[in-house]
């Protein structure tokens, strides 16, 4: 299983997940307060809805692949590097109410884009398996997910 992950940061929750409802077909997978996620089957997308400030435009917050296993995200990890892209690894995270593992890069526009597993369900928006409260993405500049 591969797809790609759209993460958007809204202001108005309820009224975009009633949109992307409707427009994919979908109930969201999952729903925390601030947060809600689709798991499309077709197309093949992961579409998560952050809440932002009242008033502003959405926009994004990041992008990702969400892959089988951890072994996928090392071998991203490996690629990446021998294509002489900058990583960040993170494992073990508590991200977007997951416990993940996970590698970033930045795209040339500063977009940040994660290849990542989830390993179990999390009660919380971003910690690190130690309990360390945490931005989502880290230290990734431009990522903003958690904060």
């Amino acid at each position: 299983m591969s797809r790609v992950q759209l993460a958007l940061r809204v202001a108005d929750l309820e009224g975009s997940i009633a949109f992307y409802s409707k427009l994919f077909n979908a109930e969201p997978a999952k729903r925390r307060a601030g947060y809600a996620n689709f798991a499309i089957t077709e197309p093949p997308l992961k579409l998560v809805l952050i809440e932002g400030e009242a008033g502003e435009p959405t926009r994004l917050d990041h992008l990702g692949v969400e892959v089988a296993s951890t072994e996928d995200v090392n071998a991203a990890t490996e690629r990446l590097k021998e294509a002489g892209l900058a990583t960040f690894a993170e494992n073990d995270t508590s991200c977007c109410y997951a416990l993940q593992d996970k590698v970033w890069v930045t795209g040339p526009g500063k977009e940040p884009w994660e290849v990542y597993v989830v390993k179990a369900d999390a009660d919380n928006l971003g910690k690190s398996a130690d309990g360390v409260p945490q931005a989502c993405c880290g230290t990734t500049a431009g990522c903003t997910c958690g904060t």
